[in-house]
């Protein structure tokens, strides 16, 4: 069997003792010799870094410098030995050992010396190749995201996990030490980056060739963000943003295609497309069930993008970093909104347009600060203005409240995380990168210590869950929607709970009852129902346990929603 054996002397690089160590290596571990570098022990203020509790990632640039843009091409190994093992920087690369393509990416984040970085997995040819990293779907582009002026070092982390507690498609995250050319680097976050796959994003894939009928109507991906960094092209809004104070414009970025692959046809589409859903939403009949905005739109997903947004209190929510998909016709054909992406800022990292404090909402941003570049679309506040909407953001408030977005559930979380970084990585971080008591840009709390950092996060989200139960809309068990009214009653109730409704037309009728964590418990159908005013008796397959119920009647497209509760 073959063998690599390297031996290469001490150095001082940058104040890190770089102990260089002999070591053995068996080929069954594929690597490149331009990698013996990583044979080493790491010396990070007087801390020899020999092993850690996460997975170690470790990048040679071979001298080359990581640009901006473009990529350049590096070697990369990652040490993960599983569940409860210790990674030792002498171990074999076995989660990942080959070429990448690297460079710098963020925005604002550049001025910052912790770097963050884009990566794509390459071939020995150059050639982009999808693997599964650290447990993660296979893909072929990355993100080892640098948290610096986040000190919890969990804000986006702690986004994404929301988002997926949502039911749906937000980024997964790994956490990781980063080795970059024999350099310790610190805490890093590996994150999927957000792109169309059957893992991510799942919309069709557009074919140069999908130009009409079906075929051009899905999938895509927009984005709002700033254009730097991008390349990708993209369109103006025909709607300014409310309250600006100056000539700011919405600008949609096409994400998926991008600029240079979509067609004139396909441009075309989802220009239109976008154009009418905002001429509709602004109309003065938008609320119309059947001729309105959710024509164009799956409320559930501007909903629960609105929840977590409202819940961090992102100050880059809906402005920027926000990602909408448009699924093919033949899937749905609608426009949803997410995934969820940046929230570095959020959870009262920021300083600036009101957003440090737990009180007061993000929607508010235009008002708040008018002159920033980059504001709010008109949407979020025009969807408020309809009760419908209002009745499913407050039912679905109520839901997540009662389960995955309760407080001692997102505490318990943060919990698990703070105890992983802070037995020793962690520590490792803050004396790379000493800014624990230090103002970085836009800290609105500065803490000493990095507990101090995460009981102050904690707190903040106690108060901003406590200020949004009071804030959100309440449910309305009695609602009136265009020629739909639905009573329940009584309401709390003991043991028999009816239900009367009314059609000014004809029609199919559907109500459901489910509980908090979604499963249904009743279900009432009436087909091709005359005009008139009906009422039944509600009765459950198993009798109902004392507690919080949520209903669901359906006319015609319009949907009713409530509360409801059991009484011993």
């Amino acid at each position: 069997m073959g063998t690599i054996v390297s031996s290469v002397k001490e150095l001082d690089m940058h104040g890190l003792d770089l102990r260089w160590r002999r070591f053995v290596y068996s080929k069954l571990v594929p690597w490149s010799s331009a990698m013996a570098f990583t044979l080493l022990t790491f010396s990070v203020a007087a801390q020899t870094f020999l092993s850690s509790n996460l997975p170690v990632i470790v990048i040679n640039t071979n001298n080359q410098s990581i640009l901006d843009e473009p990529k350049i091409t590096a070697d990369m190994g990652i040490i993960d030995n599983g569940p409860g093992q210790r990674n030792y920087v002498s171990d074999p690369f076995n989660n990942y050992a080959g070429k990448i393509g690297i460079e710098i990416r963020g925005s604002s984040s550049q001025m910052f010396p912790k770097k963050q970085y884009g990566i794509e997995l390459r071939d020995a040819a150059g050639n982009g190749i999808s693997m599964p990293l650290l447990g993660m779907p296979a893909e072929e582009d990355w993100v080892l995201f640098a948290p610096y002026n986040d000190k919890s070092l969990m804000r986006d982390v702690l986004a994404y996990k929301l988002g997926r507690d949502l039911g749906r498609y937000a980024p997964r995250t790994r956490y990781c030490e980063l080795v970059l050319n024999g350099q310790y680097q610190g805490v890093y976050v590996l994150i999927e980056k957000i792109k169309r796959d059957k893992n991510r994003v799942d919309v069709k894939k557009l074919e140069p060739t999908d130009n009409s009928g079906n075929s051009v109507t899905g999938g895509y991906i927009i984005k709002i963000d700033k254009e730097s960094g991008s390349g990708n092209g993209g369109w103006i809004s025909n709607y300014t943003p409310p309250g600006r104070s100056g000539d700011q414009r919405i600008y949609y970025q096409y994400d998926y295609p991008k600029a240079a692959n979509i067609t004139a046809q396909q441009r075309t589409y989802i220009q239109q497309y976008m154009s009418t859903f905002e001429a509709t939403l602004m109309g003065t009949d938008f609320a119309n069930p059947v001729t309105g905005y959710t024509r164009f739109v799956d409320v559930d997903s501007f909903i629960d993008f609105f929840i977590v947004n409202e819940v961090s209190k992102n100050v880059d929510g809906y402005r920027l970093s926000t990602y909408l998909h448009k699924q093919r016709d033949s899937d749905g054909g609608k426009l949803l909104m997410g995934p969820v992406w940046d929230f570095n800022l959020g959870f009262g990292n920021c300083d600036y347009c009101t957003t440090g404090t737990p009180t007061g909402w993000v929607t508010s941003f235009n008002s708040v600060c008018p002159q920033d570049y980059w504001l709010i679309p008109f949407w979020w506040n025009r969807l408020y203005q309809d009760s419908n909407y209002r009745n499913r953001l407050a039912v679905r408030w109520a839901e997540l409240r009662a389960d995955k977005f309760s407080t001692p559930r997102i505490h318990a979380y943060i919990d698990s995380v703070y105890t992983v970084l802070n037995s020793e990585s962690a520590i490792r971080n803050f004396q790379k990168w000493p800014v624990l008591g230090q103002y970085v840009w836009p800290n609105f709390y500065v803490g000493s210590t990095f507990q101090s950092e995460v009981v102050w996060l904690k707190d903040w989200v106690t108060n901003r869950m406590n200020w949004l139960d009071l804030n959100m809309p309440k449910i309305v068990t009695g609602v009136e929607v265009k020629e739909f009214k639905v009573s329940v009653f009584p309401n709390p109730f003991q043991q028999e709970l009816q239900v009367e409704y009314e059609l000014e037309q004809g029609g199919d009728f559907t109500f459901e009852v489910r509980t908090p964590l979604g499963q249904s418990v009743v279900k009432h159908y009436q087909t091709q129902a005359q005009a008139g005013t009906y009422r039944f008796s509600v009765q459950a397959e198993t009798p109902l346990l004392p507690g919080v119920y949520f209903y669901k009647a359906k006319r015609a497209g319009v949907e009713v929603t409530g509360r409801i509760v059991k009484l011993n």
